[in-house]
């Protein structure tokens, strides 16, 4: 997939895209050099997600962002698969338990959340 990316890019004339291979555990992401981190429909599918949320507040720079966006669990009428679903309230549970805090949402996507956090400065 990343070769792909090099070659659409390429084709395009784009010159300000740099793939990065990540890990379950890492996304290798420059530390203290990224303002967004963009999780479309994927925070649900990591197998490490305290040691990615670690790794992704290390790489924002400040007031760096994550925005996440998931499918609304809280919807029956959303037609994904619960396994596939998160709860504002487990989003809730999780982000700030892992040094970030809600600083923005937006809720009028059909299907899913759009969260936006920010690591939280009182912590470490």
């Amino acid at each position: 997939m990343l070769e792909l990316l090099k070659d659409r890019a390429k084709h395009a004339g784009m010159k300000n895209i740099q793939p990065i291979l990540g890990s379950t555990v890492d996304p290798n992401l420059p530390v203290g050099g990224v303002d967004l981190i963009l999780c479309v429909d994927v925070y649900h599918e990591f197998s490490n997600p305290e040691e990615m949320l670690a790794a992704m507040r290390k790489s924002l720079k400040p007031g760096g962002r994550i925005a996440l966006v998931e499918f609304r669990a809280e919807d029956p009428n959303v037609p994904i698969l619960p396994l596939h679903k998160m709860t504002k309230a487990q989003i809730l549970k999780e982000y700030p338990a892992n040094g970030f805090k809600l600083v923005e949402q937006y809720d009028k996507l059909p299907w899913q959340h759009l969260m936006f956090f920010e690591a939280d400065a009182r912590l470490p």
